[in-house]
């Protein structure tokens, strides 16, 4: 690539960035900030790259030194004008009119380059000199360009990290909201069988009583519908022996709270039964699930340099001067003849592609375990006092209620 050909690929891209801005309406913010950057990236590559490599070599040459002044004037202007849109909201309508201003600045500048500088350069400067600026400027292009498409794939790598980072913490909620929607259904399903162990105990309680009540009813009818005399009697005497049996364990704690010798009186008649329940607690052992904590895996991208080393074969044209051997013509001479032998230097080129080095499965593994819950449980005893008959003296067991 020729310094003329280098220099005027830039100004041909930014003229074309310049119609695809000059197309965009105001709404539409986004891409005009985009192709903004992309214009503004571009024009200061140009100039940069001219004020580094070529601007330093021409102001050692008088007939190139002016025209230097000149060009850094042009691009402290252009500088200002990009400056000034970039601080400016991409949706302003003014924005359009300043456009167009920095455009006609970069259209002037772009003409004065390629026909005052150009020539001016190829005039003043060796062969090898424009030699050594192109080739610097292009190794300033590739630069750039690996750059850029460093930092596009840096932005891949950070939105594809994000993105996975997202998925994995919507699937962690996903698997929280469904450890807390199991916990629930089981803790709903153990009040549940709370409140129907409740109902049974109450049923269970419920029972005697009417059992009780119907057995009152018929001893009374009994009683009422006695004839008088000795049959009339018995039948009473049945009655109330059946009123008492099924009554007594009702009336036990009441009759508690009575003076002591009401109390004796009741148990001494004869018929009646006093039942004491004797509960014990059981162990009912049940699981949930807890969160034990949040496994992150996250990728990021680390940078290694490395380096190559690679043989590279150039070709210049060597022009000497000799003595024939001898003064015989053996071609055409006296007549006008231009020889081109082109010079050829190989360039290393950098190329990067991506392959897949090893992969990282994430999963969950359950286990199971056996652990030995421990717990006190209380139940009730009876110890039972009691008079031997024989021998007229109080006794004393113990008796465990069965399980």
């Amino acid at each position: 690539m020729t310094l003329r050909t280098l220099m005027q690929a830039g100004p041909a891209k930014a003229t074309e960035l310049f119609a695809k801005l000059s197309e965009t309406s105001d709404g539409a913010v986004k891409t005009r900030e985009k192709l903004f950057s992309d214009l503004k990236a571009e024009l200061e590559l140009h100039a940069g790259l001219e004020e580094q490599h070529l601007f330093p070599i021409l102001r050692k040459n008088s007939e190139t030194k002016e025209l230097v002044a000149d060009a850094i004037r042009d691009n402290k202007e252009l500088r200002a004008k990009l400056s000034e849109l970039d601080a400016m909201p991409k949706n302003d309508p003014a924005f359009a009119e300043r456009l167009a201003d920095l455009q006609k600045t970069f259209r002037q500048h772009a003409r004065d380059e390629k026909k005052e500088l150009l020539p001016a350069v190829q005039r003043a400067l060796s062969e090898e000199q424009v030699q050594a600026v192109t080739e610097k400027m292009e190794a300033g292009l590739a630069e750039a360009e690996q750059a850029k498409q460093d930092e596009a794939e840096e932005r891949r790598a950070k939105a594809r990290g994000e993105r996975e980072q997202a998925e994995f913490l919507a699937r962690q909620a996903e698997l929280r909201a469904q450890e807390v929607a199991t916990a629930e259904r089981e803790q709903a399903a153990a009040e549940q069988r709370a409140r129907t162990d409740a109902r049974r105990v109450v049923d269970a309680a419920l029972r005697p009583v009417a059992a009780a009540s119907k057995a009152v009813g018929e001893a009374t009818r009994l009683a009422t519908a006695a004839p008088a005399g000795e049959a009339g009697r018995r039948a009473q005497t049945q009655a109330a022996a059946m009123t008492n049996m099924f009554m007594w364990p009702w009336l036990g704690a009441m009759q508690n709270r009575q003076p002591t010798g009401n109390a004796a009186e009741a148990r001494g008649l004869a018929g009646m039964e006093e039942v004491i329940p004797l509960g014990e607690e059981i162990l009912e052992v049940g699981k949930r699930t807890e969160n034990r904590g949040t496994a992150r895996i996250r990728r990021f991208v680390v940078e290694t340099p490395v380096e190559r080393q690679v043989t590279l074969q150039s070709e210049k044209v060597v022009v000497e001067r000799r003595r024939p051997v001898s003064d015989k013509v053996t071609g055409e001479i006296l007549t006008e003849l231009t020889v081109e032998v082109v010079e050829t230097e190989e360039v290393p080129t950098v190329e990067k592609r991506v392959r897949l080095r090893e992969e990282i499965v994430v999963r969950t593994e359950r286990t199971q375990r056996v652990e030995t819950v421990q717990a006190t449980l209380r139940r009730d005893e009876v110890e039972i006092e009691q008079a031997d008959r024989k021998r007229g003296n109080r006794q004393l067991r113990s008796v465990s209620s069965e399980r």
